[in-house]
C-alpha cells in the first residue's frame, strides 16, 4: 500500500547533465520541481566516470550557450579557476572543458537549490500510473518504502527511459542488430611527470599498448589507451577501458562489467607505472564507481534524427542547441571504434525538439541519451553539453505548456525557440528545413 504522496508541477527523473537542465530550466519559470536521482549524486557519467570532459559544447568554435555556458563561466571564474577550456587531442573533436569534478557537481546542487527545485537522491522511478493518454502518477520507491508523486508534466532523462517505455512509448535497443556501445570505466592517476608522459604526440599511446597486450598484460581490447591531461596538475584521466556486450537495462550485467572493468584498470594502472614514462611514481584515484553507460534504449519521438540530417547540417526549425561533434562510435559488435566526421568542417546543424515529445503521452517528453534518433546521429547527438540544453528545452517547454494549456505535442515550437534564444542558447532560428 502507498501511503505517501507529493504534487509539483514537474517531474525529472535522473540527474544527469539532462535531468539537471531540465529542472534547473523548470524551477526558474516559477514551477515546482521534484528532481528524482536513484544513486546518491548528480552529474549522471560525470559521477560514473569523474573527471570526464565536457566535449561537444563548442561547435564551431562556439559555445551553445545557456545552462551550459553558464555552468562554465561560474567554474572559470572562481578564485582558482575550476575550469578550462582545452582542445580535444583527438580528430574531429573540437574544444571542451576540463573541470574540478567535486566543484562542478556542488556548484550543480548550487544551481538546482537557487532554482527551488526539491532535489531526491537515492529515490526510484518504478512505474507510470496512466489516465488515458497522459501520466497521471508515478510509483516511486525509496529506503523508506513505496511513494508516488503526482505531476502535471513528467520529464524522463533517467538515461534508459524504463518510465517512458512503460508509459507505451516505443524504443529500440542499440543499433538496428541490437548491439550497444561498450560500458566504461574511468579512473585517474594521481602524480603523473606530464613532461614525460605526453612526450609523444600519439594520443593512444599505441605501441605501449601494443606492448602490454603482446605480453599478455594487457586486453585486448585496450589497443587505444586513451591518456588526457586532468584538470589539477600531474594527474591523468585514463578513458580507456571499456566493457563490450552489457545490455546497461540489465543490472545484473551492469554489476558484472563494473567489476571486470575494475580488474582491467588496475591491470592498466599497473602497466602504466611499470612501462611509461612519467606513470612511475603515480598511483590509481577516482575509480568510476559504477560503468558509465554510452547507450540504451532510443524512444520514439514525432521526429527521428537520422545520420542524414546530420550530414546535411539540417538546422530545424524547433531546433534547440547546435552541434558538430564526429560519429563517435565505441565497440559495438567488435571493439572498433570511430570518431568521423558528421558534417563539412565549419560546418554544424541542431537538434529539433521534436526527438523529445513521444507520439501519444500527452505531458511526457525526454532528454537526453534516450533521444529519438537512429544509430548514427545517436552517436554524434549524446555529449553532455547537447544533453543539458535538450533538457533546457524540455524544462523550458514544460512551463509554455503549463502557461498556455495544451498538450507537449501541442506546443508552437516558434514560441519555445524564442524562450531559448533569450536564455542565451545561440544558434537556432537557421532553419534549412522543418
Amino acid at each position: 500500500m502507498i501511503d505517501r504522496q507529493e504534487d509539483t508541477d514537474v517531474l525529472v527523473i535522473g540527474g544527469g547533465t539532462a535531468g539537471f537542465g531540465a529542472a534547473v530550466a523548470a524551477g526558474r519559470k516559477g514551477l515546482g520541481v521534484i528532481l528524482l536521482e536513484a544513486t546518491s549524486k548528480i552529474g549522471g557519467v560525470m559521477a560514473f566516470c569523474p573527471g570526464m570532459p565536457w566535449g561537444g559544447g563548442f561547435p564551431t568554435d562556439r559555445i551553445i550557450g545557456g545552462l551550459f555556458e553558464e555552468l562554465t563561466a561560474r567554474l572559470e571564474t572562481m578564485d582558482p579557476p575550476a575550469a578550462e577550456k582545452r582542445p580535444c587531442t583527438l580528430e574531429n573533436f573540437g574544444p571542451e572543458i576540463i573541470y574540478d569534478h567535486d566543484i562542478a557537481t556542488l556548484t550543480m546542487f548550487e544551481m538546482l537549490q537557487e532554482a527551488g527545485v526539491r532535489t531526491r537522491l537515492s529515490a526510484t522511478a518504478i512505474a507510470p500510473v496512466m489516465n488515458r493518454s497522459s501520466i497521471e502518477t508515478v510509483e516511486c520507491y525509496d529506503r523508506n518504502g513505496p511513494f508516488r508523486i503526482r505531476a502535471k508534466i513528467v520529464i524522463d532523462c533517467s538515461g534508459d527511459g524504463d518510465i517512458s517505455a512503460k508509459a507505451g512509448v516505443p524504443y529500440t535497443l542499440g543499433d538496428a542488430s541490437g548491439n550497444m556501445m561498450a560500458v566504461t570505466i574511468s579512473f585517474h592517476m594521481i602524480g603523473v611527470d606530464w613532461n614525460k608522459a605526453f612526450a609523444e604526440p600519439d594520443p593512444y599511446f599505441s605501441k605501449y599498448a601494443e606492448q602490454g597486450i603482446s605480453e599478455g598484460r594487457l586486453h585486448p581490447d585496450l589497443a587505444k589507451l586513451y591518456l588526457m591531461k586532468g584538470f589539477h596538475k600531474g594527474t591523468v584521466f585514463c578513458n580507456s577501458v571499456h566493457v563490450r556486450g552489457v545490455d546497461g537495462t540489465d543490472p545484473v550485467a551492469v554489476g558484472n562489467a563494473t567489476q571486470e572493468g575494475r580488474r582491467r584498470c588496475h591491470a592498466l594502472a599497473q602497466f602504466l607505472r611499470s612501462d611509461v614514462p612519467g606513470f612511475e611514481g603515480a598511483h590509481m584515484s577516482l575509480v568510476s564507481p559504477t560503468v558509465g553507460v554510452r547507450e540504451t534504449r532510443k524512444l520514439e519521438g514525432i521526429h527521428r534524427v537520422s545520420g542524414e540530417d546530420l550530414a546535411r547540417g539540417t538546422k530545424f526549425a524547433d531546433g534547440i542547441v547546435s552541434c558538430d561533434n564526429p560519429i563517435d562510435d565505441v565497440m559495438r559488435a567488435d571493439s572498433g571504434m570511430t570518431h568521423d566526421a558528421a558534417i563539412t568542417k565549419g560546418s554544424y546543424y541542431t537538434i529539433p525538439f521534436r526527438a523529445l515529445v513521444p507520439a501519444q503521452v500527452s505531458n511526457l517528453m525526454f532528454a537526453g541519451r534516450i533521444i529519438s534518433a537512429d544509430s548514427v546521429a545517436f552517436a554524434s547527438v549524446r555529449g553532455m553539453p547537447q544533453c543539458m540544453a535538450m533538457g533546457q528545452a524540455t524544462g523550458t517547454a514544460a512551463a509554455l505548456v503549463l502557461r498556455d494549456g495544451g498538450s507537449v505535442q501541442s506546443l508552437a515550437h516558434e514560441l519555445l525557440v524564442a524562450e531559448l534564444t533569450k536564455q542565451g542558447i545561440n544558434r537556432l532560428g537557421n532553419t534549412t528545413s522543418s
